[in-house]
């Protein structure tokens, strides 16, 4: 079966309110309906994707952004997230999404994206497509092609294992297309090599300024495991909701031997 595009989001619906009846396509059929989609939520045409071609990275948080090679998350490329725990990876894949400025594509074989949850993290759901894959190669197909589209700012892929020749192929279509490419996979005790730039643990803490009623802003435990021309870190990081930034707590600090020996 090849994969489907979702209806687009509303922001305001509600959790069970994701729409479930894709329209099932071939694959030129749902690269033709991709664009279409695509040209609709892209504002400033080939302006805007200059534009962020031109800005090279996407900053996170200036602890981090000292740490990266080059100041920031490099938007050409493939960055990997190990969700130690997944609603905890989810939000730090959307704010990266969420700061890619332009349509973004979320892939999976039954993406779980809930609108109220993304926009909390700066994503807008209007920005988003959703495609449904449930094939492996399907979704691995799906990916390659956005990220190889100059309309598209971003994609994430959910997929639990991936090989290093299909890694590979997935950072040549960054590095071709500018995009920004996020591989959400669960963490593993042994998640084998990768073609990405970065690879990235994420635990969740404790809400920060959370009560019984309020869990608080999010906070996380973020092991930065691989980095090309880079050195493994680990910060522990709030996102502050209201005010739409990532904060660390304290400075940056090598990841201890024992955080690294699986990455």
């Amino acid at each position: 079966m090849a994969p489907d595009i979702l209806p687009p989001l509303a922001a305001n619906a509600p959790p069970d309110g994701i729409p479930t009846d894709p329209l099932p396509m071939d694959r030129p059929a749902l690269m033709a309906a991709l664009r279409a989609r695509i040209g609709r939520l892209e504002r400033g045409g080939a302006a805007a994707a200059l534009a962020r071609a031109e800005a090279g990275t996407i900053p996170l948080a200036d602890s981090i952004d000292a740490t990266l090679p080059d100041g920031g998350l490099a938007r050409a490329g493939l960055h990997e997230i190990l969700a130690a725990e997944p609603g905890a990876a989810t939000g730090f894949a959307s704010l990266i999404l969420g700061r890619a400025n332009g349509p973004v594509l979320w892939i999976g074989p039954d993406p779980d994206a809930w609108p109220s949850g993304l926009a909390r993290y700066g994503l807008s759901p209007a920005n988003l497509v959703m495609v449904r894959a449930p094939r492996p190669a399907d979704a691995l197909w799906a990916m390659e092609e956005a990220l190889r589209c100059p309309a598209i700012a971003g994609a994430l892929l959910t997929l639990s294992d991936i090989d290093l020749t299909a890694a590979r192929r997935l950072q040549l279509a960054a590095e071709a297309g500018g995009a920004l490419g996020l591989l959400l996979r669960p963490d593993t005790e042994e998640p084998g090599p990768s073609a990405a730039l970065t690879r990235w643990r994420v635990n969740a803490l404790p809400g920060l300024g959370g009560t019984q009623h309020n869990l608080g802003d999010p906070r996380w435990s973020l092991d930065l495991l691989r980095c090309r021309s880079g050195q493994p870190r680990t910060w522990t990081a709030t996102w502050r909701t209201t005010l739409d930034r990532l904060d660390t707590e304290g400075d940056t600090t090598p990841m201890p031997a024992t955080r690294r020996r699986r990455a």
